[in-house]
């Protein structure tokens, strides 16, 4: 029971991530490197990823959240696949994947406090 409350919650994450933050599966694939297939058989609930990805999509989950606050999904997904001059020239989705989601959230907070635009 708990591995199916377990692929329900990814479930939900993943639609929240394709809804609010405009990714699609193969977004997501790329995201975490795994195949869409891979991202698809967890949306399905047929499958559930390890914890590091489980974590990956957490913090991704929290970032689209944050984000939706400025933009639509449309925007978000461009926003997260951009280099960015306040990221160093790094893509938001690859400081995630390695772990390093609190750049990418003082990037939104300076958005927030109208720092950056």
């Amino acid at each position: 029971m708990v591995g199916n409350r377990m692929s329900t919650a990814v479930k939900r994450i993943l639609d929240v991530l394709r809804d609010s933050g405009g990714l699609q599966g193969k977004d997501l694939a790329n995201i975490v490197s795994v195949s869409p297939a891979t991202v698809s058989r967890w949306s399905s609930g047929k499958a559930s990823p390890d914890i590091r990805t489980q974590t990956v999509i957490a913090e991704l989950r929290y970032v689209v959240d944050r984000l939706s606050e400025f933009y639509s999904a449309d925007e978000i997904r461009l926003w997260l696949h951009a280099a960015h001059p306040m990221l160093n020239g790094q893509r938001a989705i690859d400081l995630i994947n390695a772990g390093r989601p609190e750049e990418v959230l003082a990037v939104i907070e300076a958005l927030d406090s109208g720092a950056y635009t």
